[in-house]
């Protein structure tokens, strides 16, 4: 084996033996299970982490030399808290491979004694799967010794924390709006979204119906819950729907419930969606997924207020406010005939329609930034994370991508890529590998009909957008490679383009 090196954090009781912390009178101190542990037992170095005071670190080295000859390294550290897992696992594990990455072959035992039950568990944690070193303790009786943990964590419980990490990765993988959304939670400098959510606001308060408008991932799901959060109906049920995923013949059941015996299979009586959400707010997603004769069973209920359950001959009251939200253009739906119109306008009363991620002006980088903050916070309690940050090839990258899949693709990208980095910054390649490629559609009406006149700068300003945008990002936003791919003179070329179309 090599070098004998003992690990050990700076504890209140080695300071209070070295007289750097007053004790109390009736308290019997001794020498500390730091010295303890080198009086009993043969180590080369000692490897002191503290985040207490210089001064006092300095002291108790002075104070240790004068009972054991051992080379001391101090670490200084910083942590939120001496209980704080997350800290004290980015201390230790970061000590521990610095050390043993400038050498390999050392013997290192780590001091479970001194320090909080924080971080002893996490020394456990690290030396028993990482790094696969020894274990010492220290009683006043018999000095240090080393100890066997008597049981596998690897087998018995490593298994289980990967487990429930995945689980947690998978949660914030569905990016879902919180119960708690508030319009403040909407994160913005555009100024159109800005009166978008003004708009909003004034429909919270009153108690109409809503209908969303927008594409996947543009945010419908949090700007309904932060109308009903807003609303006289804050603190009641808010139920979410998926109209797309219920199968077509279980549709009345789902929403308005049943009774006992209705049909095969109704072995109890069954409360529905509406009245779940009585008294408070019943969030229709997907709402232009409903097939016609449910859109004409919900807009009964929507103007009697009532609901009938399945194979029930009475109705029942309800109070629900109804904020249906779509992807599609139901407008259109409703003039091709695909969506009938009463029910459109009996929901429609308050419109919001939502922008598209690429045609918020100055928000993507700001989102990014917010969404990379999210995902550190969320996953810092995994093993072994470390906080990213995103590197400016990486965000340029971004910014000159269309999202079609919005904020939703920007969140699943920028998870995927906190995951593969190795290390705290994000870069260019990482981003890449992330992205979903989707292949180009064939269409021949890709440049618009000159039918009574076109604005041919703007034709050709969009060509150059599209074309600019794929270039840097097969280049890793070089703006020389990018140049030379698109048959320019020079990059400074690229840049006056660019400049000039307000691309970042």
């Amino acid at each position: 084996m090599g070098k004998k090196i003992l690990i050990s954090w700076l504890g209140i009781t080695d300071l209070k033996a070295a007289g750097q912390v007053p004790s109390r009178a009736d308290e019997v101190i001794g020498e500390g299970p730091i010295l303890g542990a080198l009086k009993t037992l043969a180590f080369d170095e000692l490897h002191l982490i503290y985040e207490q005071e210089q001064s006092k670190a300095d002291a108790y080295v002075n104070w240790l030399a004068e009972f054991a000859a051992i080379k001391t390294v101090l670490n200084k550290c910083s942590l939120r808290s001496p209980i704080d897992f997350g800290d004290i696992h980015r201390v230790m594990d970061g000590y521990l491979d610095k050390l043993t990455a400038k050498e390999s072959r050392l013997d290192i035992s780590i001091h479970l004694s001194p320090g909080t039950p924080s971080m002893t568990a996490v020394s456990i944690l690290l030396g028993k799967t990482r790094y696969n070193t020894r274990f010492v303790q220290s009683t006043k009786e018999k000095g240090g010794e080393f100890v066997t943990i008597p049981f596998d964590i690897c087998a018995e419980y490593i298994p289980q924390l990967v487990k429930n990490a995945d689980k947690k990765l998978t949660e914030l993988s569905y990016s879902k709006a919180p119960l708690s959304a508030a319009f403040s939670d909407i994160i913005t400098q555009n100024p159109e979204l800005k009166r978008t959510i003004q708009k909003a606001e004034k429909i919270a308060v009153r108690d109409v119906p809503a209908l969303i408008m927008g594409e996947s991932g543009t945010g419908k799901e949090l700007f309904a819950k932060a109308i009903h959060n807003t609303s006289l109906r804050k603190g009641k049920p808010f139920i979410t729907v998926n109209c797309g995923a219920i199968p077509k013949d279980l549709i009345d059941s789902e929403l308005f419930g049943h009774v006992k015996g209705a049909f095969t299979g109704a072995i109890s009586h069954k409360i529905g969606y509406f009245e779940a959400a009585d008294g408070g707010t019943l969030f229709l997603d997907e709402f232009g997924e409903l097939p016609e004769d449910a859109q004409v069973r919900l807009l009964r209920v929507l103007q009697s207020g009532e609901i009938s359950k399945v194979g029930d001959s009475r109705s029942t009251k309800v109070d629900v406010r109804v904020i249906a939200a779509t992807n599609r253009n139901l407008a259109a739906e409703v003039v091709k005939g695909r969506f009938r119109e009463d029910l459109f306008y009996r929901v429609a009363v308050g419109i919001i329609t939502l922008l598209p991620l690429r045609e918020r002006t100055g928000d993507i980088a700001m989102l990014a930034d917010y969404l990379m903050a999210n995902i550190n916070r969320e996953a810092s309690s995994q093993p072994g994370y470390i906080n990213k940050t995103i590197s400016v090839k990486a965000k340029n990258i971004i910014l000159n991508y269309a999202w079609p899949g919005n904020i939703r693709e920007l969140y699943g990208m920028l998870l995927r890529a906190s995951i593969w980095a190795d290390t705290e910054q994000i870069d260019e390649t990482d981003i890449q590998e992330a992205m979903i490629e989707r292949p180009q559609q064939a269409t021949t009406a890709e440049l618009p009909a000159i039918g009574g006149g076109i604005d041919v700068q703007q034709v050709l300003d969009a060509v150059k957008r599209k074309y600019i945008a794929q270039a840097l990002k097969k280049t890793a936003g070089s703006k020389k490679e990018a140049a030379e791919l698109l048959g320019l003179p020079n990059y400074q070329t690229l840049s006056n383009w660019m400049e000039k179309l307000d691309i970042q």
